[in-house]
């Protein structure tokens, strides 16, 4: 089986899939207006998903993200348990018009942004296939040399360790420039080389280590979507191993990551010896954090489900932002201060040296009281839609969020254009896997100035330093492959004739 990497999603199964949704929504007695709101809904994210491009854009998997991961997989999961889709919330009516609404603008800054990009990514083919082996090694050492920097450097806000950790994306590149590599010049018969596998360990250990998902479920991302964009075959074999892992991690290494980072040290950091206990009693780690789940139900305000669903109450946003909508309505609006201090973020350190940081997640999560009264620390997620709202209401919909999202949608597909091509653009997809759901308006500023930086210095490191690095370890032709048959083989009507033997 291929694995899909679509440019646009067919209209007609769309709606009956979004039709059918919505009668069984309303069989289980949602309110007809919610479920037809969620009708539509589906049907505008998937034309927006189709103008931006589909996975060929960035601009597109923002979109899919978006409404996959933190609307439609709530919606068909309430479906699956027999639960009514606008039960255990708070405002559900004004939330699904802000989710529904907040799509159409975004579908209008796709076209915006489709029609105003340039035609030729500007980033370009930086790198070739001649030289993207010894660049995933340099990236690979790269990555290795900076996430250990800091036990020996010191670092701190304004330093130069710092500013290379904000630009380091080397582990994720050094996995979608390997598996590209190795598909290509084996002629689609294998996908993963050494380089991929330590990338991708050392990547998933420092997730483990430092209790991130991102970090954890990242190597998976980058894996996938990289051989995605190569239409990569996959076996039944790699399909049940790939299955197995992701139940794993979402049965053990989720809880542990969430249930770990209350034991972090007061500086943020994990301990090292702490991790490793926690991991030896997986189990147990395990029952503490479905007992901590099962209590947070209770104010409502977490609980999308009438129980607790584990992982999955991490895969929709409906129930953090409600909290926030239905704040919006009975407090008023925030106001635009946090995109003041957003633009007011980008001045780097070393030149604004006591530049205030004020974490807005943890100032909306008060708002909503989800957080204890003395946690200045902790941030909660919310989405860009939500967030515009509550900072202007209708404004922030109609006005402030289509504005900040096409820039984000313009900057990133001049920059990467087709990410089948050009594997910058799968850097960015891989990033957005977890901020287009979970990323509020400001930090889409934020996107548009430092991962744009990031995205360009990691473009230009690895085209024209990793691979001068790779070659100091692999040689400056690399570790040849045995090319396999290629995957599309040449008509037989151009083939040039065969002289007959003398």
């Amino acid at each position: 089986m291929r694995l899909p990497f679509p440019e646009s999603i067919p209209f007609v199964p769309a709606f009956f899939f979004a039709m059918t949704l919505c009668i069984i929504q309303m069989v289980q007695g949602t309110n007809p207006t919610f479920a037809l709101a969620c009708f539509a809904y589906i049907l505008v994210a998937t034309i927006a998903f189709n103008v931006a491009g589909g996975f060929t854009r960035a601009s597109g998997a923002f979109i899919f993200f978006n409404s996959v991961l933190g609307v439609i997989i709530g919606l068909c999961l309430k479906v699956y348990l027999g639960e009514a889709a606008d039960s255990n919330l708070l405002t559900p009516l004004l939330t699904i018009e802000v989710y529904l609404f907040g799509m159409c603008m975004m579908l209008v800054a796709a076209y915006l942004s489709k029609r105003a990009r340039p035609k030729q990514a500007l980033l370009g083919r930086m790198i070739t296939d001649a030289n993207m082996q010894t660049a995933t090694v340099g990236c690979l050492v790269a990555g290795i040399l900076l996430n250990f920097a800091g036990y020996v450097i010191p670092g701190g806000n304004g330093s130069v360790l710092s500013a290379l950790n904000q630009l380091n994306r080397f582990f994720p590149l050094a996995i979608i420039l390997g598996v590209i590599n190795t598909i290509r010049r084996s002629g689609g018969t294998r996908s993963i080389n050494l380089p991929v596998l330590l990338a991708a360990a050392l990547m998933f250990t420092i997730g483990v280590l430092g209790y991130s998902k991102e970090g954890m479920l990242g190597p998976f991302a980058a894996y996938l979507l990289a051989a995605a964009s190569q239409r990569y075959r996959i076996s039944r074999s790699q399909i049940v191993v790939g299955i197995l892992a992701i139940i794993f991690i979402f049965q053990y290494l989720v809880p542990y990551a969430q249930y770990g980072r209350s034991f972090r040290e007061e500086s943020g950091e994990a301990n090292f010896q702490t991790s490793l206990d926690l991991l030896s009693n997986l189990g147990y780690v395990r029952e503490q954090y479905l007992e901590t789940s099962a209590g947070s139900y209770e104010n409502r305000v977490l609980g999308y489900y009438n129980t607790s669903q584990g992982f999955f109450d991490r895969l929709q946003m409906f129930s953090i932002d409600d909290a926030l909508i239905q704040s919006t309505e009975q407090s008023g609006v925030f106001g635009m201060m946090p995109m003041v201090l957003a633009l007011q973020n980008l001045v780097p350190h070393f030149i604004w040296e006591d530049k205030p940081q004020v974490f807005f997640g943890n100032v909306f999560a008060h708002e909503v009281g989800v957080l204890g009264e003395n946690d200045e620390t902790t941030g909660v997620s919310f989405s860009s839609t939500a967030t515009a709202f509550h900072l202007a209401g209708w404004k922030g919909i109609f006005l402030l969020a289509p504005a900040v999202w096409f820039f984000l949608f313009f900057i990133f597909d001049s920059l990467c254009g087709d990410v089948r091509k050009i594997p910058w653009g799968l850097l960015v997809m891989v990033l957005f896997t977890h901020a287009a759901p979970e990323g509020d308006i400001t930090s889409m500023v934020y996107m548009c100035f430092y991962t744009v930086s990031a995205i360009v210095f990691a473009a230009i490191m690895s085209a024209y330093v990793m691979p001068v690095i790779g070659s100091f370890f692999i040689g400056p032709q690399g570790i040849m492959i045995r090319r396999g048959p290629q995957i599309r083989s040449v008509p037989s009507r151009l083939r040039p004739p065969v002289s007959p033997a003398t």
